[in-house]
């Protein structure tokens, strides 16, 4: 948007932050800077595969013990902990239909690339896929519009439509790590395996808990040829 006509709309419709309701910044469209400097941005030390935070202090390369004995993934990294604002801002997202915040969430998103992915060569971008049934009653699948946007950003190509959610695993939010994985295995499907042929994929979703969601659909994908998986996150739980 041109820098004129942005500041235009901000006299004729002031935006206000989604985390406490005061005048919006200007890095962040919906956040004003006290929320911002809020953010709990993950950083070191954390699992060297899975990107989960450890307290403390370690030295060199650390696994945790769920990526002990290897992941479907090659890495998985989030942008910052699940709490506070940015729960609110994800909540709001996903159930309340506030698509006017994907372009905040994209820019934590884009951050967490450059830390982590650029130079790394990912070819593409995809996303967690909801089930039908779920995209149809929320009329839009976040993680789809964040990987899109995010792709935007970062100019690579989007690949939609590769892989399906064929089974309705309903919320995880109070399933153990064992039964997560449960839930969720067969619960995807390849269906133009021919265009994740050899590629790098980037997937995308809105929060990562035990990583089991990601996990079963990055199986799916490398099974159907993809080269290698990495996952990217707004949030970790």
């Amino acid at each position: 948007m041109l820098p004129w006509l942005e500041t235009a709309l901000d006299l004729l419709f002031p935006r206000s932050c989604a985390g406490c309701g005061g005048p919006a910044g200007r890095e962040f469209r919906f956040l004003c800077w006290e929320c911002m400097a809020g953010l709990r941005f993950i950083r070191p030390p954390f699992c060297d595969c899975c990107g989960d935070p450890l307290d403390g202090d370690v030295e060199g390369p650390w696994l945790c013990p769920a990526c002990g004995s290897g992941r479907e993934f090659a890495r998985a990294r989030s942008a910052v902990r699940y709490v506070g604002v940015v729960r609110r801002l994800i909540c709001d997202f996903k159930y309340r239909r506030a698509t006017w915040l994907g372009p905040d969430l994209a820019a934590l998103l884009e951050g967490s690339y450059r830390a982590h992915y650029e130079e790394m060569g990912v070819d593409a971008v995809t996303c967690v896929p909801l089930f039908s049934a779920r995209q149809r009653a929320r009329t839009f699948n976040q993680a789809e519009l964040l990987a899109r946007l995010l792709a935007a950003r970062l100019r690579l190509p989007f690949v939609g439509g590769a892989v399906s959610r064929v089974r309705d695993t309903g919320t995880q939010t109070h399933l153990t790590a064992r039964a997560r994985i449960a839930n969720v295995s067969a619960a995807f499907k390849a269906i133009r395996p021919g265009r994740l042929d050899g590629r790098t994929l980037l997937l995308v979703d809105d929060v990562m808990t035990t990583g089991a969601t990601v996990g079963e659909c990055a199986a799916v994908i490398r099974a159907a040829g993809a080269a290698a998986v990495h996952v990217l996150t707004v949030a970790r739980g």
